[in-house]
């Protein structure tokens, strides 16, 4: 016998209410840590080159981008060989 409270299955207004909440918490907690973690790790970013260096010709340019190892060995010949034949 029960006395008038129900049947003791449901949650009833406050049950409901005290799970959401709960639910609301964990939620919020994971956003926090997410946007922490994201916060402090370094992104990955692809190296954006620098400006260019003044007073730097063309031929400089070419071997500076081929020691960074932007360019095969193969381009810089053939850049190189262009950039010879034009002068």
């Amino acid at each position: 016998m029960m006395f008038g409270y129900g049947s003791g299955v449901g949650l009833g207004l406050g049950g409901w209410l005290g799970m959401l909440g709960m639910v609301a918490i964990v939620v919020g907690v994971i956003l926090l840590i997410a946007w922490l973690v994201a916060r402090v790790a370094p992104t990955a970013q692809p190296h954006a080159p620098g400006p260019l260096p003044t007073g730097h010709d063309a031929l400089e340019l070419l071997r500076m981008r081929f020691a960074r190892g932007e360019i095969t060995e193969d381009e810089y010949r053939s850049a190189k060989q262009v950039l010879e034949e034009g002068r």
